[in-house]
């Protein structure tokens, strides 16, 4: 077999043009993957402006991608808008574990730390407070005053027969009553106005839960809550709950009407703030002049205390109170001596 030397020549010629060319080629994948992680890790650990003693509250909707809170971040200056910050995000796990809400994070951070801290962060609590007393058209306000939901629809669903199964109402036919005044410390997740009803109706009943071993045979769940609400109503001075709370309960026993004027205006629609007589002598559910029996339902939205006041009354024999105009009342066992008081702390009010 006779081989032609020019053929010898040039193989080992090809073979090394190609080591040459792979060689270039991974001295190229080195280069460009040490650059790569230079690039990355530069990003990585690299502080954003700002002290770390600083912080600076920032708002992620629920359902953001990595990409849209990387926008928010980077409206706050907490960090640029870069690719690298999905790529981290990813790299790291962490991706997943970023939470929506409101929440305050530290500046000056590399962008690792501050993933890291959204992913672990607690929510800013924002303490709203209901006081006692409160119908739930005021109550509504107050949600609304804080943007925390819209007062027509909180209403709405407050009288809804639907919702109130929905919230295992059985007794009323509206949330009145059920809307239990404490202090909520609510974080900015997108609550709806059903949200904050179910919430209050479902503290009352975890308050009525630790309280209703006391309920005496003679009064029901639903009387004992009609009553507390005007207690709460009648009186500013705390430690004069149990004592109205007895005056209203010995009238019962006596088959005495309440004549209660909290009642009377809760009844009247548009309420000016002034009863008039003929107010006290027009019917309505509501009206204890008129009526023989306790209203309808609550008139108001009771506290603990007003609730434990007609559970455990102050014994006496007083039928009659009126107010001394002074946050606190007069107490009488009759008739004769609450028209006495009435002269003087009412009567003379008004002259």
């Amino acid at each position: 077999m006779i081989v032609d030397r020019k053929d010898m020549q040039e193989a080992p010629v090809g073979f090394l043009l190609i080591k040459r060319i792979a060689l270039v080629v991974v001295l190229l994948f080195v280069v460009l993957t040490a650059g790569s992680i230079f690039w990355f890790n530069q990003y990585r650990n690299q502080p954003a402006a700002g002290s770390r003693d600083e912080s600076v509250q920032v708002v992620i909707p629920r359902g953001s991608s990595v990409q849209e809170i990387n926008r928010i971040l980077a409206r706050s200056e907490l960090a640029e808008i870069d690719i690298r910050f999905l790529l981290l995000a990813r790299y790291s796990k962490l991706a997943r574990k970023l939470q929506a809400g409101e929440f305050a994070l530290h500046r000056g951070q590399t962008p690792e730390e501050l993933l890291r801290e959204l992913s672990t962060a607690r929510p800013v609590q924002h303490p709203v407070t209901i006081p006692e007393g409160l119908v739930v058209a005021d109550i509504a306000d107050i949600f609304s005053s804080g943007g925390w939901c819209d007062p027509d629809e909180f209403i709405r669903l407050a009288n809804d027969p639907q919702f109130l199964k929905k919230a295992n109402i059985q007794l009323g036919t509206s949330l009145e009553g059920y809307l239990y005044p404490d202090t909520y410390y609510l974080t900015r997740q997108g609550y709806t106005a059903g949200d904050l009803l179910l919430m209050q109706v479902q503290r009352f009943f975890t308050v009525w839960e630790e309280l209703q071993e006391d309920l005496p045979a003679e009064l029901s769940f639903w009387d004992t809550l009609i009553l507390a609400a005007m207690v709460e109503k009648e009186t500013g001075d705390a430690s004069e709950r149990p004592l109205i709370a007895g005056v209203f309960l010995n009238r019962l026993q006596k088959g005495m009407r309440m004549q209660s004027d909290p009642t009377v205006s809760y009844g009247i629609e548009n309420f000016s703030g002034r009863l008039t007589r003929k107010d006290l002598r027009t019917p309505s559910p509501y009206n204890t002049y008129t009526l023989k029996r306790l209203p309808v339902g609550p008139i108001c939205n009771p506290g603990e205390d007003a609730l434990k006041a007609v559970l455990h009354p102050e014994e006496s024999k007083y039928l009659y109170f009126v107010s001394k105009n002074n946050g606190t009342h007069y107490f009488s066992e009759n008739l004769r001596e609450h028209n006495r008081a009435v002269q003087k702390y009412q009567r003379s009010k008004g002259k």
